[in-house]
């Protein structure tokens, strides 16, 4: 077993770091764009006169930075060839997902509102698989050049985790259907002209079956977004919105009419396992950071490196790091050749672990720091506000870890790989 990083993506990463040194960081650091980076970035990020939506000026200049790594044939890397991209793997999403968070903060890669220069294009992986041929056309290039976008609206104020037992529903109406219900935490709901809300449209609560996904414009009479909701990371792009009597035409659907959970998970396994990576690279950069300043800091006339009670907690941390991307490498790649959903189990494993991991490391290096680690003269606090929502988000650390036992006590199947027929068990 070969356990280097292959050739050909390593020879990537060096190419994405001469761009970022030739484009980003010049553009980083123009017209005091580093205070959106340093000591000054959430007060910078944040238009506390508009109830704390996002600075204009801040999202125009991930903007730019987006547009440039387009230009450059980054942006799209995990696309097919046909839409720009490079034909991306899972692992090397993995790997350069946590090679542009283990540099730290800055234009580059900004996972506070899902930034990088290597996006992970969500909303296209979906519409190719699940649009119609007309949604696609009309979609793809929108989606592509950030002309185009939908938010998404699974989650409802009374049901988190489980979209089963949603309570929007969605009824036909002549020669469409009529939308009633109430959505949460719709990430990019302040921009977006569409919002996708997944209603139920038949059976009865908690079945899987029966939830339809729909192409909602958000000036549509009857959608009204209610409020932001401050989180601990400001600014806030997450709404709270409303549906009454919202009519949308039948081509509005997407993914098929009762299909719309199978719609959400696809992407599931995908977006876990590079957002595992992305926290890995933030836990090994605060590991990172706290082994150098415990080298040269000398209180009491000795460096903090000489104390075994700052080597060993971080030695533990390392030797986390080492095992998780040991994981995290295997799980991409048994995906990259057995199907995305042949290693569920793995993949909720490396996720809740390395969320877990990196909020403990980003404590660690604020410790080891002392006062200055607890300032915002240090992105640890940063980091840790950020990566804490991971706990939460992408399916709480309590789903990721019931979906572990549901494999290991034999109450749930993985997906048979790709060429065979039967289940593995």
């Amino acid at each position: 077993m070969n356990f280097d990083i292959p050739d050909e993506i390593a020879a990537y990463l060096d190419e994405l770091d001469d761009f970022i040194q030739r484009e980003i960081k010049p553009l980083e650091e123009q017209d005091d764009n580093i205070r959106f980076f340093d000591h000054r970035r959430e007060d910078a990020r944040t238009d506390w006169d508009r109830g704390g939506l996002p600075n204009e000026e801040w999202e125009a200049l991930l903007r730019e930075a987006r547009r440039r790594a387009d230009a450059a044939g980054h942006y799209r890397y995990p696309l097919a060839e046909e839409y720009g991209g490079k034909n991306g793997t899972n692992l090397g999403m993995a790997i350069i997902r946590e090679h542009l968070a283990k540099k730290g903060l800055g234009l580059h890669n900004d996972l506070q509102n899902e930034h990088s220069i290597v996006a992970n294009n969500v909303g296209v992986l979906l519409m190719i698989e699940y649009g119609t041929e007309e949604q696609k056309r009309d979609w793809v290039p929108g989606l592509l050049d950030g002309s185009k976008g939908f938010a998404f609206g699974i989650t409802e104020p009374e049901h988190g985790s489980d979209a089963t037992h949603m309570e929007t529903v969605a009824v036909r109406d002549g020669d469409g259907w009529r939308i009633n219900g109430e959505k949460t935490w719709n990430t990019g709901i302040h921009k977006a002209p569409y919002d996708l809300i997944f209603a139920r449209t038949s059976g009865k609560a908690g079945d899987g079956k029966g939830i339809t996904a729909f192409l909602v414009p958000t000036d549509a009479e009857g959608f009204r977004v209610e409020e932001m909701l401050w989180t601990f990371n400001m600014p806030t792009d997450h709404g709270r919105i409303s549906l009454t009597d919202v009519h949308v035409p039948d081509d509005a659907i997407f993914g098929g009419e009762g299909n719309g959970l199978g719609v959400v998970q696809h992407f599931f396994n995908e977006n876990r396992i590079r957002q595992a990576a992305s926290s890995l690279g933030a836990a090994q950069f605060c590991i990172d950071q706290a082994v150098a300043y415990a080298k040269v800091r000398k209180p009491f006339g000795k460096a903090l490196a000489t104390n075994q009670a700052i080597q060993f907690p971080l030695v533990e941390l390392q030797t986390q790091c080492e095992m998780l991307r040991a994981l995290i490498h295997k799980t991409a790649w048994q995906m990259d050749t057995y199907g995305n959903f042949s290693v569920s189990d793995k993949v909720s494993m490396c996720n809740y672990w390395s969320n877990r991991m990196c909020c403990e490391a980003a404590d660690r290096a604020m410790q080891v720091h002392g006062g200055l680690g607890y300032s915002r003269h240090k992105p640890f606090e940063h980091i840790y506000r950020h990566h804490r929502r991971y706990r939460i988000t992408e399916g709480a650390e309590e789903i990721q870890m019931r979906r572990v036992a549901g494999y290991m006590f034999g109450f749930m199947k993985q997906r048979a790989p790709k060429g065979v027929d039967e289940d593995r068990g």
